[in-house]
């Protein structure tokens, strides 16, 4: 797929590109985005030109990886990366996809990987017709569900021995945002279940 560039009000989502290494090294040395994230712990230039230079334009290329990395459009500084992963879902009759994101730590607090998220889901339910988007993260990582819920996703559990992080299998917490849930129609109807103790059949 050709790499896309999509806009908020705020924000510029945007493959990244070489240029973009220096910026992505600095915010990869968080200890946040180490600790709860699959970034190369300690994160070092290699990893940071591998990203943008390999990683990032591979996956749009063989359709494996969606990822945008997102700018202030009034001082194009690196706020965040938010990528959609498993996209192979998207051709099956599931029409699944998975969202993952990280935040330069001088970022945080102002909204912006919310406004971020929204903009990549309106863009896999509509161009890429997706029917779910689905969000996970390590239990214990607050700020990741803060996120997911302030973008509308609904918190459905945890899962065990959900994720692998450094070596040994982790819980997870999992959520899902529908298209519906941002007033945009579906490509397969979806019937919700009755609500527990109404129209059960016994």
């Amino acid at each position: 797929m050709e790499p896309v560039t999509l806009a908020t009000d705020r924000l510029l989502l945007r493959p990244f590109g070489p240029a973009d290494a220096d910026e992505v090294l600095r915010a990869c040395q968080n200890a946040d985005i180490q600790r709860w994230t699959t970034v190369p712990s300690p994160y070092e230039r290699r990893h940071a030109e591998g990203f943008v230079s390999e990683i990032s334009p591979n996956g749009w290329r063989d359709e494996t990886l969606f990822n945008f990395g997102t700018f202030t459009k009034d001082r194009g500084e690196l706020v965040s990366s938010v990528g959609l992963v498993g996209v192979g879902g998207l051709r099956t009759e599931g029409r699944t996809a998975e969202i993952g994101f990280w935040t330069a730590k001088e970022q945080r607090g102002h909204g912006y990987t919310v406004e971020a998220v929204l903009a990549v889901a309106r863009w896999t339910f509509t161009a890429l017709g997706a029917d779910r988007l689905e969000w996970y993260a390590e239990v214990g990582n607050e700020g990741s569900r803060a996120v997911a819920v302030k973008a509308g996703f609904t918190m459905e559990g945890t899962l065990r021995s959900r994720l692998v992080h450094r070596g040994t299998r982790r819980d997870a917490w999992t959520g899902s945002l529908l298209p519906s849930d941002l007033s945009l129609p579906g490509r397969t109807p979806y019937v919700p279940s009755p609500r527990q103790g109404r129209g059960a059949l016994r």
